[in-house]
């Protein structure tokens, strides 16, 4: 994929859609192309966060360590981000996230993603929409999880 693909690609996720084609281009070019295998880990709950990335071919699983085990929160396939939370706030991994089949991801490095947030008050506000909804999300889940092992 050349830095042209790496663009609509990043253009196609909405939380990118209001940023500028320029920083679109310079986000492509700093960040790495990365390929997982089935089964290898893309990082761990509980890790630094260093860095989101944009699932570009594959599918991942995201799962969270509870009191009641390991809860699958959510399938991830492409053109999806994800590790983005833990560059903000405390700086820790809240799930782990694992490839399902081969996977191949676009890292955005932590200071080019914070960067394009302060440079982009309407980008900064989707991550934050983006983040509301997984939240919501990841909550059901786990709630619904929690109800089975309280009444199982």
């Amino acid at each position: 994929m050349i830095l042209a693909d790496e663009v609509r690609c990043l253009r196609t996720l909405q939380l990118f859609a209001s940023v500028d084609a320029a920083k679109l281009k310079l986000l492509a070019f700093n960040s790495e192309r990365v390929r997982y295998s089935p089964g290898q880990v893309l990082f761990y709950q509980g890790d630094v966060g260093d860095a989101a990335y944009v699932i570009l071919s594959g599918t991942a699983e995201v799962t969270v360590e509870t009191s009641f085990g390991m809860v699958k929160v959510a399938t991830i396939e492409r053109n999806s981000l994800i590790g983005e939370i833990s560059l903000l706030g405390d700086g820790t991994r809240t799930a782990t996230v694992t490839a399902l089949t081969q996977l191949e991801t676009l890292r955005i490095g932590k200071e080019n993603f914070l960067k394009l947030m302060t440079e982009s008050p309407k980008f900064m506000l989707s991550v934050l929409e983006v983040l509301s909804s997984r939240l919501t999300r990841t909550t059901r889940e786990l709630a619904k999880h929690k109800g089975q092992y309280e009444f199982a």
